[in-house]
């Protein structure tokens, strides 16, 4: 368990001192407290009304004889749930938190309050979540198992957060860190209300593996033999001895070789990789038991490096030896929308994949020399495929995705003197005392804060852009996978993305720009019709972060919401006129038309999948439209 007492008290919530007077069993990690649990459990439930809301799962209707910002939500025991919200860009809704209330329902022959024809009875303050579950499942419509299951989820999700607040730093002391400290205090997916569900994980497991732990750890290797193993690599790395010789210092080699050695096995029939430890002891010992005992797969020794996990969960940074390549590996954990693991194909292809985009940019001037874009290549991998579950198609898609680790890119080469690197969600976070991080690099910069989010807007958004519209490829730039890179004055100046297999999608229009496409690419790729590809642009930066940026910009730096989807749409068209001889492709993928099909990511786990197993991974549903703030006026 790691010791939280080492943090200091200034850096937790402001009932930091009640925890610290607090007796605490020691089982019982101390951020279990009430003053902490009943503090994220009401921001849970704000953030539940606002994205339910927002996805239409529940439908508040305006509190009679209150002003516009009230709202009122009849329960299924008649009670009533009460609170004020803002409604914002794409029908989002904006919870103010300590306003939610519940009226009870009036008894039977119980005449109204006087002069109100509202709900009857005396409102009171309301922050349970679990309650709200249990006063609103018929409105919510969900079977038992489902309902079930999320009740878990929560439950987790909220313990993580306690967790979070309760070594929380201030956004000065945030503002310090480098990119891997820091993304073990973010909070998670913005959207996803139940984000860090994790199910498969134990409470000690959390306090080992999760982001929030911020526990360096070693990991262990297997060696795979070559019948169940296939090893890919970029230029310069088709040869595993390459990357292995870069990854693994000699003497660690040497051990892995004389492992195999002393069992009578050759080490040039097997390929060696990194294991996350809870996959070692949940799936791969009970799922590959016929392997391990015919010496095809030979478990070997944790390698010296310590290393990092980041917010993904199942990638790691190397805290010894920052030049070494981020490992990624499969984790059976079902988390946010899917299972964690590692796709067999996607991590064959996954240097392929690089070696397209790399290609793309490299022979691009504006993307290579104006952006200077990063791209984190997946540049090895290793991918075991299981021998009897790789011969059934349809068994759930988890048992496709157990064994395996792709090595990507590090950052810390690609960043010039002076230059830092933080991932976009960290510009959404605020401190335990209500400072947001985004307000503390705007007043470090010394820029005005539209001047600033001037200069973020153009350090994301035309990279972005010019894949899309020149060659009919998009990201999916949400906040955990884009990454500002920021000058010595904390001004944001480009953009690095990573997740290329998993994130990329391209347009099955017939264009030249991808003709020269390798087989093996567009075999894993997702193609999608051109009208649909700027959702993913919108869901993945626009709904799913810039909703939350531009209120956050309103209330905490003054900029209007409306002058923030202003700059954005300024940005576009910029771009637009710069390159005007893509005119008819600005029409094709056309990001500012009048409304978008929402996008819903809880929809996808109370209705669309719940629970249910299914033999491909899920996506997220989408559900009527919406209107797009950067429609045409």
């Amino acid at each position: 368990m790691p010791n939280f007492s080492a943090v200091p008290d200034s850096a937790g919530p402001p009932y930091s001192d009640a925890v610290a007077a607090s007796p605490q069993h020691p089982f019982i990690p101390p951020e279990v407290n009430r003053l902490t649990w009943d503090f994220v459990a009401r921001r849970l439930l704000v953030k539940m009304l606002g994205e339910f809301a927002y996805e239409e799962i529940i439908r508040p209707v305006s509190a009679p004889a209150a002003s516009g910002d009230a709202w009122t939500l009849t329960l299924d025991d008649g009670s009533s749930l009460g609170f004020r919200a803002r409604r914002r860009a794409y029908g989002s809704w904006h919870v103010t938190p300590d306003t939610i209330t519940l009226t009870p329902p009036r008894s039977p022959g119980e005449p109204p309050a006087p002069g109100s024809s509202a709900a009857p009875g005396h409102p009171t303050a309301f922050g349970d979540p679990y309650a709200f579950l249990i006063r609103a499942r018929t409105l919510l419509g969900l079977d038992g198992g489902t309902l079930g299951h999320l009740v878990r989820e929560l439950s987790a999700t909220l313990v993580a957060d306690a967790r979070i607040d309760h070594t929380a730093l201030t956004a000065d002391l945030l503002a310090d860190l480098d990119y891997a400290a820091l993304e073990g205090h973010q909070t998670g997916h913005p959207w996803l209300v139940l984000n860090k569900g994790r199910i498969g994980l134990s409470s000690s497991d959390a306090a080992a593996w999760a982001p929030e732990a911020r526990t360096p750890q070693r990991l262990p290797w297997l060696a795979a033999h070559t019948s169940l193993a296939e090893y890919r690599g970029t230029a310069g790395l088709e040869d595993p001895a390459r990357l292995y010789s870069a990854e693994l210092d000699p003497v660690t080699r040497a051990v892995f070789d004389r492992t195999l050695r002393d069992r009578g096995l050759d080490p040039l029939g097997y390929l060696y990789l990194p294991v996350h430890p809870w996959q070692w002891d949940e799936v791969l010992l009970p799922l590959f038991a016929p392997a391990l005992a015919a010496g095809t797969l030979v478990p070997l020794p944790a390698d010296p490096d310590l290393r990092l996990p980041q917010q993904s969960i199942r990638t790691f940074l190397n805290l010894t030896r920052p030049d070494r390549h981020s490992v990624k590996l499969p984790l059976s954990v079902l988390n946010t929308m899917v299972w964690r693991g590692l796709p067999s194909d996607l991590t064959l292809a996954a240097p392929a994949v690089t070696a397209w985009i790399h290609s793309l940019r490299d022979a691009d001037p504006f993307l290579r020399d104006e952006c200077r874009v990063i791209l984190l290549g997946e540049v090895a991998s290793v991918t075991v495929r299981h021998p009897v579950y790789e011969e059934l198609p349809e068994v759930p898609y988890q048992y496709k995705e157990l064994l395996g680790a792709i090595w990507r890119e590090p950052l810390t080469g690609h960043l010039a003197p002076g230059e830092r690197a933080r991932t976009l969600a960290s510009l959404l976070h605020t401190d335990p005392r209500g400072r947001s991080f985004t307000a503390e690099l705007v007043a470090r910069s010394g820029l005005a804060p539209a001047a600033w989010l001037r200069h973020l807007f153009t350090a994301l958004l035309p990279p972005l852009l010019h894949f899309l519209y020149r060659y009919g490829t998009v990201f999916s730039p949400h906040g955990e996978n884009t990454i500002v890179i920021f000058d010595e004055h904390d001004v944001p100046v480009r953009l690095a993305v990573k997740d290329f297999v998993d994130d990329i999608n391209i347009s099955d229009e017939h264009l030249p720009e991808l003709r020269t496409m390798p087989d093996e690419v567009r075999a894993v790729l997702l193609s999608q019709p051109a009208d649909f590809l700027p959702q993913f642009v919108h869901s993945g930066l626009f709904v799913g972060v810039f909703r939350y940026l531009s209120a956050l910009c309103e209330d905490r730096l003054g900029v209007p919401e409306e002058e923030f989807w202003s700059l954005v749409r300024a940005e576009i068209l910029r771009h637009q006129a710069r390159f005007p001889e893509l005119k008819e492709r600005y029409e094709l993928f056309d990001l500012l038309g009048e409304r978008i099909v929402r996008p819903c990511l809880n929809r996808n786990r109370l209705y669309e999948d719940g629970y249910r197993d299914r033999p491909d991974r899920p996506h997220a549903v989408r559900y009527g439209t919406v209107a797009n703030p950067l429609g045409r006026p």
